[in-house]
């Protein structure tokens, strides 16, 4: 059978998705279902005083309410930091604190029970700015941390640090600014769950970890990890925003509440944009050196603003330091940075997981540098561009593959590098045209001290049939399928004759969550071990049938088992008949690898550093902007990308065009607005995304590159493409009109006022 690795194989769930037959969280329903929603603080900082129920209890149709009183466990959630209650029980700390659980027959009465919910709180002072948050006097958000309002405190060291500034000839230092940024996803966080006879709970949610979500709701309300079942049908995207608990603890603790039946729990769009998770708004100082026209130091202070908890901010912020130099080489740095608790609506993982932030700020520094020292941009950074076995800015050395010198070679070759000045010469009246230039990368996958592994299944069902039994969600990305194109491959299928069984807790194993550029890498590898263990006894067992005294001339072919020489065969189905349960199975896992040299550098990153696989990234934009009115727009965008072998040239074109796309929207459009402590842009009418029309045809380039350690030579992509778009817009805008922007977004109002300052 031809390989079809590299190929371009249609995705399976493409027609029920198009039609509307795949059935997503949102679309579960049930008889007998109860309606849940949460009264939300509606205040940024205070002490509960009193809870007023007494109205909601009397509409007809209420049938519970449940305050923090009345929560079991430690009502505390939180993937590393247990610091986020399930219902706030004695203080809010920010608006969109829970403070109240109803259920009702159905949406309209919970709708009226919430609003007659009164809630006395007592207002305490509240701190909105990362930066005043940080300093010891500035009101405490959690009275408990011993560092006030400093979640985390890191420090990366190589090289003689600040000192080596001294040695540098050119100096240039700038401050960048990035917005909050919200997922945007169809599906916002939903769920339905119920409490069976023998009192487990069994919940269909909107998640990118059911593993993980079974211990966050016994942890917060002391129940046995084993009475949890998740089910995880395919998500209507996640981009990071269902990476941890939203819906989930809310309704295993409704479940509890219901009497036995079902509940389910959906947030509309403007609950979703105060309730759930955004990308850290960032602050950060840069400084950097050259010596005899090289990159020779950087310092670099970063602020994130994690909001009113943890959740994921000390290893987002972690990431952002592990990435601030760079894809290059300084032998030089000193990078710090703050996590810091303020009365802000929470932030957490989201599409580069920090990243995202300081690709903006270096990659403009780059163009800046290479400016001032009179040499081309894209020449510059082919200069400093990692190879094999060079150190990053963390210290780390490059072990993997390392492709970002290819992908800056593709794009001097390319055609729209060439005509660039062409183009620009033919910029229409009123009109101004600029090109922009950015390279980047992306670490793959948890990283030093967090176990980043998953176990696959396999099965040769009775039927003859191979069944894929996937431990890791699917939100969108394509990986479900990619499995199966994997399976198929080793164990010689047509993948339309395969089935596969998306996440559950109760048949599935815990495969990690659909995050970190990890996803098909993980369980890519623990995959191609149980599909190899059980083609080795698929043969075997043929073998026994055929009466072979040995393997070496039977092939495993699309149904069926065949003696080359002979040209005997047995079915697959006839094998599934007669081999036992236990034969059937094959179950296997990988443990992604860590980084054993870790170096001395670092202080106060616990979780996640450093890494040693990354993909590369280096893109071109051509924009234009109306004179008149400011506004950008994205002409033309060349994406050229090392993400290892590529196993299905389609998937991973549609992975790079929407990373583009959504990183394309935090360049020019998205800014959610937060004024002390209140979402302002509260849908999707004020928050604006982008559409077709915004985004141009991104023309999408894979180089040729081999990842040792990943299936099939792949590494994960889903990542390293949003971090471009917005350091690329920012250098054309100064290539066209001269302006360097230093916060974003870049909407048509601030580059007029930029403009206006020049």
């Amino acid at each position: 059978m031809k390989s079809i690795i590299g190929t371009n194989i249609p995705r399976f769930d493409a027609r029920t998705k198009v039609t509307g037959e795949e059935k997503f969280a949102i679309d579960c329903y049930m008889e007998h279902m109860l309606r849940a929603g949460v009264k939300r603080a509606g205040l940024p900082h205070g002490k509960i005083k009193h809870i007023d129920i007494s109205q909601a209890e009397k509409i007809p149709g209420v049938v519970k309410i449940i305050t923090g009183k009345d929560v079991p466990g430690t009502n505390r959630q939180g993937i590393i930091h247990k610091d986020m209650p399930v219902i706030a029980d004695s203080k809010v700390r920010y608006s969109g604190d829970p403070v109240a659980l109803v259920l009702a027959e159905n949406k309209y009465i919970l709708k009226e029970a919430l609003e007659v919910i009164k809630i006395d709180i007592e207002p305490l002072d509240a701190v909105f700015d990362t930066e005043q948050a940080a300093k010891p006097d500035a009101p405490c958000v959690h009275e408990e941390n011993k560092n006030g309002n400093i979640l985390v405190h890191g420090t990366i060291k190589t090289g003689t640090a600040e000192d080596s500034f001294k040695e540098c000839d050119v100096i240039i230092e700038e401050t960048f600014r990035t917005p909050v940024q919200a997922h945007g996803f169809l599906e916002t966080e939903n769920g339905i769950a119920c409490q069976e006879k023998d009192g487990t709970i069994v919940m269909t949610v909107s998640t990118q970890a059911p593993f993980r979500d079974r211990f966050e709701i016994a942890h917060a309300l002391g129940l046995q990890v084993e009475k949890i079942r998740i089910i995880s049908p395919c998500l209507g995207g996640g981009f990071g925003g269902k990476d941890g608990s939203t819906v989930q603890c809310l309704l295993a603790l409704a479940a509890l509440n219901s009497g036995g039946r079902p509940v389910k729990m959906v947030w509309d769009r403007e609950e979703s944009f105060l309730g759930g998770y955004k990308r850290h708004r960032a602050t950060m100082y840069y400084k950097l050196g050259a010596k005899d026209g090289t990159l020779h130091s950087l310092h670099c202070r970063l602020y994130f603003d994690t909001g009113a908890y943890a959740h994921l901010g000390g290893e987002v912020l972690g990431l952002a330091m592990e990435h601030a130099g760079g894809p290059y080489k300084i032998p030089n740095t000193l990078i710090e940075g703050w996590c810091v608790y303020t009365n802000n609506p929470v932030a957490g993982a989201m599409r580069a997981f920090g990243v995202a932030q300081v690709s903006f700020a270096f990659e403009s520094m780059m163009n800046r540098m290479a400016e001032k020292l009179s040499v081309d941009v894209l020449k510059f950074r082919l200069k400093h561009a990692l190879k094999k076995g060079d150190k990053n800015c963390s210290g780390v050395t490059m072990t993997g593959s390392t492709g970002i010198m290819e992908c800056i070679e593709v794009i001097k070759n390319h055609s729209l590098w060439k005509e660039k000045e062409k183009w620009k010469k033919e910029t229409p009246v009123f009109k101004q045209r600029g090109t922009g230039l950015a390279a980047v990368f992306n670490a793959a996958g948890y990283g030093k001290n967090v176990r980043d592994s998953a176990i696959a299944k396999v099965e040769l069902t009775e039927k003859g049939k191979i069944r894929v039994y996937n431990g890791v969600s699917d939100m969108g990305q394509g990986n479900s399928p990619t499995f199966l194109q994997i399976a198929a491959e080793i164990l010689s299928q047509h993948v339309e004759d395969m089935e596969l069984i998306q996440p559950d807790t109760s048949i599935t194993h815990p495969s990690g969550s659909a995050s970190a550029g990890r996803t098909t890498y993980t369980y890519g590898n623990a995959l191609i071990k149980a599909c190899e263990h059980l083609k080795e006894r698929i043969i075997n067992r043929a073998g026994l049938f055929l009466f072979t005294d040995n393997d070496d001339n039977l092939r495993l072919m699309a149904g069926k088992v065949i003696h080359m020489p002979s040209g005997r065969e047995i079915s697959l189905e006839k094998l599934g008949t007669y081999m036992k349960d236990f034969e059937r199975i094959s179950i296997n896992h990988y443990v992604a690898p860590v980084c054993k040299e870790v170096p001395s550098s670092s202080e106060g990153l616990i979780f996640g550093f450093p890494h040693i696989i990354f993909s590369y990234g280096a893109h071109l934009v051509y924009i234009e902007i109306d004179e008149l009115t400011g506004q950008i727009e994205i002409k033309k965008y060349l994406a050229v990308t090392d993400g290892g072998h590529v196993i299905n040239p389609v998937t991973y074109a549609q992975q790079v065009q929407g990373s583009v796309a959504q990183g394309l929207g935090y360049a020019i459009m998205e800014d959610f607005l937060v004024k002390d402590g209140h979402v302002l842009t509260d849908n999707l009418a004020t928050y604006i995304i982008p559409g077709a029309m915004d985004v141009p045809d991104i023309i999408s380039i894979p180089v040729k590159s081999d990842e040792e350690t990943g299936p099939f030579g792949m590494k994960g992509i889903g990542e390293v493409g949003i971090n471009a778009p917005l350091p690329a817009v920012s250098n054309a805008i100064y290539d066209a009109c001269g302006i360097h922007m230093t916060e974003a977004p870049f909407t048509g109002q601030r580059i007029l006022a930029k403009r206006d300052t020049i």
